[in-house]
């Protein structure tokens, strides 16, 4: 890895360790939707969605497009297929106990 990528990792892997960040990522993945049908597909509140897309806007996470009067978001599936079939790999080979070694925070 390339020198002084610090800065930059701890903000890229900040955006995906929210955990609504990252289902709405993974319907995204499947195919594109707007915030309405994400919050729908969630079962979140469409602010909440809206609040918890913006980061991944900004860092290029997801792209925005309009449709009509619709914003339609994707994936940035150059960047993020490959980091979920680095983690579906590791899963594999080395998360013997399908990572139930991970322990859950209590509220």
């Amino acid at each position: 890895m390339k020198k002084g990528l610090t800065n930059v990792c701890y903000r890229f892997f900040s955006n995906l360790s929210n955990p609504t960040r990252l289902a709405a990522l993974e319907r995204l993945m499947t195919k594109p939707m707007s915030v309405s049908e994400l919050a729908e597909t969630l079962g979140q509140e469409q602010s909440m969605i809206s609040h918890n897309l913006k980061p991944l806007l900004q860092c290029n996470i997801i792209t925005i497009h309009k449709e009509g009067k619709r914003h339609i978001y994707t994936a940035n599936k150059e960047t993020l297929a490959p980091i979920y079939t680095a983690i579906e790999n590791h899963a594999q080979k080395f998360c013997p106990t399908g990572g139930k070694c991970l322990k859950e925070e209590k509220p």
